[in-house]
């Protein structure tokens, strides 16, 4: 009878060599508790060099110097968990907010950003909404720049392509036969709904914002895996990046409060974040007139 041969246990230096590496490129770190996720994830990048362990994993990290390995390494790890619509109350607050801004200034296009998009998920859904509620300031769709710092996830999201799973998590049936075109298990995004967002690779920790100034920063659920020093540097890029009085979008379990200067929650949408002139005095606070429904969950 033969017997499966025993997994070796992963050495601490590689454990942390591989987390130093996920932390330098992206800022996001890996808790020690959490560390299982390391072998979980990098399972199918062995399978693919042909290594048995993270420790052959981590030698050859430091003395095979192509990029494309770590750059395997890294993408592997990042959290792409994402999905249609999710939080839907949220997306429908920002659609609510383009609205506002559209009446305020009609003759202009609106700007929206969607940091860490993952495969495309997000952006989409808020394009989708965008015309479902008829947001055109200025005569124009508005521009939804989308940005990630994986590859493999802008490749994705460009192609717009999904599996019947993942086009079943937060799209109900009109939005799939309308948006969407089915073969097999495999959904594709139609044209009109990709071209209606612009991907590009982007580094929140070392890349400055996208050119241009926005109404809406949607930034959910990446922040959580940063150091603070690093989130306050963020938040600074995400302040720069918005048009005064421009709103920030955060995942249900971050905020702004004790991070930065740069935000205040905002006073017309509860659970979103206004970005402050810091020369002038601040405001009293009104009652909210938007109230966010109880988030589903982050992650």
């Amino acid at each position: 009878m033969m017997h499966a041969r025993p997994i070796p246990p992963v050495s601490a230096g590689a454990m942390n060599l591989i987390a130093s590496l996920l932390e330098q490129r992206t800022g996001q770190q890996i808790a020690a508790n959490r560390t299982w996720r390391i072998e979980t994830a990098l399972k199918p990048v062995l399978r693919e060099l042909q290594l048995d362990t993270l420790d052959q994993l981590a030698t050859r990290l430091v003395t095979d110097q192509k990029a494309d390995i770590a750059e395997k390494v890294v993408d592997a790890l990042l959290n792409q968990e994402t999905s249609f619509f999710r939080d839907n109350g949220v997306l429908d607050m920002a659609v609510s907010a383009l609205a506002a801004f559209q009446s305020e200034n009609p003759h202009r296009r609106l700007r929206v950003w969607s940091a860490g998009c993952s495969t495309g998920q997000e952006p989409l859904s808020l394009a989708i909404l965008a015309h479902e509620h008829d947001i055109k300031g200025g005569g124009m769709l508005p521009e939804i720049v989308a940005t990630d710092i994986s590859p493999a996830a802008l490749d994705r999201a460009r192609a717009g392509l999904y599996s019947q799973f993942e086009i079943q998590r937060g799209l109900p049936i009109r939005r799939m036969i309308e948006w969407f075109d089915g073969e097999g298990n495999a959904w594709t995004a139609k044209t009109d709904l990709v071209r209606r967002v612009r991907f590009r690779k982007h580094n929140l920790v070392s890349d400055p914002p996208p050119p241009g100034k926005f109404d809406i920063v949607l930034c959910r659920n990446v922040l959580l895996y940063f150091s603070l020093a690093l989130r306050r540097q963020v938040f600074e890029t995400l302040a720069a990046a918005l048009r005064p009085g421009g709103l920030l979008v955060l995942g249900a379990g971050e905020t702004v409060i004790g991070q930065t200067d740069a935000f205040a929650p905002s006073d017309r949408y509860r659970g979103f974040y206004q970005r402050l002139d810091r020369d002038a005095a601040p405001e009293a606070p009104a009652e909210p007139t938007h109230r966010l429904p109880k988030a589903t969950g982050i992650l």
